[in-house]
């Protein structure tokens, strides 16, 4: 039987959504008949978006069907934030994992936010605990605290400021302490590590899927592919960093490749669905390859989005405690404020202009 909300769609409207995602979705190999079966899912999680003034925001790591499909925004970490932090929507839907949807939480406490997958988690953000973070205070009372976006509300309450990977290294030049704390990502720390003259702390967390890309791996990419320009993300290895023509966070990914028209091939070292979204938007170009993907990151499906606008169950609705809720906004919002101030220095790692350029190296 039918939802009882559930709208209905003639055949004209079937046959344009169908249309509408074979023109972006063709690009990462699906058929017509694969589109036709998707039209009446996106068609109606974008009736009912609408009804609630609901916003759907998409991490770039995100299926196919959902950036193409039924998002309104599809972003990096930071992009989403701000979004969250800005948008008149009075719903907020989350297509990421757990830590993304806290973090549109606490940036819009007003709102309804719901995360589809409430059992999406992160490697990353489930590596430390608020209390490591306390404990860690009381060994290093000089430093400042800086923890990574992926990272709990909890964790984020107990720092100075948050970072993503397309701002961390600008916020931690910015900051004017010398001893630096860098929480959890222990590959990211060590790449920061090799472009401050700040002393950086880290700790021992790593993104499932960025510590399988290898320096060995990358350089048989690079030989197999002596003309692609590889794009490498801050969670790697400083010595795979190191390979890359580029490092940094999806955003900065993106815009080199926008910037950069006169290259036409390219490898993604980070999770898959970025290779999806710019096949997408640059039919043009050729993405190769060299991506793993994210379980958790893939959690999120079209069907549990159109579930959670229809009748959502608690634990798809976010909620934090104020008190905790209140702590993490000053670290975002001293994210915000550094980024500001540093945005003209604001960079990625770039090795472009030599392409045997040898690895990073991390301090001893």
């Amino acid at each position: 039987m039918a939802h009882m909300d559930e709208p209905t769609f003639d055949a004209a409207a079937l046959e344009a959504e169908t249309e509408r995602l074979f023109g972006k979705l063709r690009e990462c190999g699906w058929s017509r008949a694969e589109c036709a079966l998707y039209a009446p899912l996106t068609l109606e999680v974008r009736e009912l978006a609408a009804r609630r003034n609901a916003v759907i925001l998409a991490h770039s790591y995100m299926t196919p069907d959902l950036q193409a499909g039924i998002a309104d925004y599809t972003g990096d970490s930071l992009g989403l934030s701000e979004i969250a932090r800005d948008t008149d929507a009075d719903t907020i839907v989350f297509c990421g994992v757990r830590f993304m949807a806290e973090t549109a939480k606490i940036l819009s406490p007003d709102k309804t936010v719901l995360h589809p997958a409430p059992d999406a988690g992160c490697s990353l953000s489930e590596s430390i605990t608020a209390e490591q973070v306390r404990a860690l205070r009381e060994r290093y009372p000089d430093a400042a605290f800086v923890c990574y976006v992926n990272t709990s509300a909890a964790v984020k309450a107990e720092c100075d400021v948050c970072v993503t990977s397309a701002n961390a290294l600008a916020v931690v030049d910015a900051l004017e302490h010398d001893r630096i704390v860098f929480l959890p990502d222990r590959y990211m720390a060590e790449n920061i590590r090799a472009h401050t003259d700040k002393e950086i702390i880290g700790w021992d967390g790593v993104c499932i899927v960025h510590e399988q890309f290898t320096p060995e791996r990358a350089r048989a990419w690079r030989a197999a592919h002596p003309d692609a320009h590889m794009l490498a993300h801050m969670e790697c290895t400083a010595a795979t960093v190191g390979l890359a023509d580029l490092a940094g966070g999806t955003g900065d990914m993106v815009r080199y490749v926008r910037e950069h028209p006169e290259v036409q091939e390219f490898m993604l070292v980070t999770e898959c669905g970025l290779s999806d979204r710019l096949r997408m938007e640059f039919p043009d170009r050729r993405f190769i390859g060299t991506c793993a993907l994210c379980p958790h990151m893939k959690r999120v499906e079209l069907r549990g989005v159109l579930a959670c606008l229809r009748a959502p169950r608690p634990e798809q609705i976010v909620e934090l405690p104020e008190s905790v809720r209140r702590r993490a906004l000053r670290s975002l919002e001293r994210m915000f404020e550094l980024t500001r101030r540093g945005r003209d220095a604001s960079r990625p790692l770039s090795n472009t202009g030599d392409r045997s350029a040898q690895p990073v190296p991390s301090a001893p």
